[in-house]
């Protein structure tokens, strides 16, 4: 009997730390199971400021588009982007496609000079920013892209920015007739107006405050042409 007891006293031990891996094993397996499951529902747009060129250059890659169109109040301009400057053409490409430009304005009218665009003071606008780190893109400054009239540029900050690294959200197009060449290499042009000359002239004629912005809003939407 005493032999009996002690045999199935054995089994019962052997059951529990047998009972005791398998969930051990299902719990490892649940683990897994959860760290697949985050990296499916991971945000396909991922940027940042750690991540940007290697995130462009992929992107790039996906969306080569190349014409967009800014439509506004006065008109059209249409734009072709510059495969040669292919970070600020593919930050460009994305911005539009997550529709951050269509909550922004033409901010700065500078007469006989450049037209700025890309910032607002909507809350949306601020958000979008700081969602993906308020990241900056590397100068691709390129011998044959000039600040002729029409050229598409990424603006930036002049102060504490040795390296002249670009704002990603905020561009300008060169509206004075014989170009502004005094910021060649200083600003990256990655692009330029093929269309809509007229609906430059007509921006560029509006009542601005002191600080150039526009008394009343210049809104823009922009969308993808090819």
């Amino acid at each position: 009997m005493k032999l009996f007891l002690k045999a199935f006293f054995i089994i019962a031990i052997i059951a529990f730390y047998q009972c005791k891996d398998e969930n051990k094993s299902v719990q490892k397996k649940s683990i897994h199971k959860n760290k697949a499951e985050e990296k499916v529902v991971k945000a396909w747009d991922s940027l940042n400021s750690h991540n940007t060129e290697a995130f462009l250059t992929e992107f790039g890659k996906q969306n080569p588009e190349t014409i967009v169109e800014i439509t506004t109040d006065f008109g059209k301009i249409k734009l072709r982007l510059f495969e040669d400057v292919p970070i600020h053409r593919a930050n460009f490409i994305f911005l539009t496609k997550i529709k951050y430009f269509n909550t922004t304005v033409f901010y700065r009218i500078a007469k006989n000079f450049v037209l700025q665009g890309g910032n607002s003071d909507e809350m949306y606008t601020q958000r979008e920013r700081r969602k993906y780190g308020n990241y900056l893109l590397k100068p691709e400054f390129r011998n044959n892209r000039k600040h002729t009239y029409g050229a598409l540029a990424s603006a930036r900050q002049w102060d504490n920015n040795p390296n002249k690294l670009s704002s990603p959200f905020e561009f300008y197009i060169v509206q004075k007739k014989n170009g502004a060449h005094h910021l060649d290499n200083e600003h990256t042009v990655f692009g330029e107006v093929i269309s809509g000359f007229d609906t430059m002239t007509k921006m560029s004629k509006v009542k601005v405050g002191e600080d150039e912005w526009p008394i009343d809003d210049v809104k823009m939407h922009i969308e993808i042409i090819e």
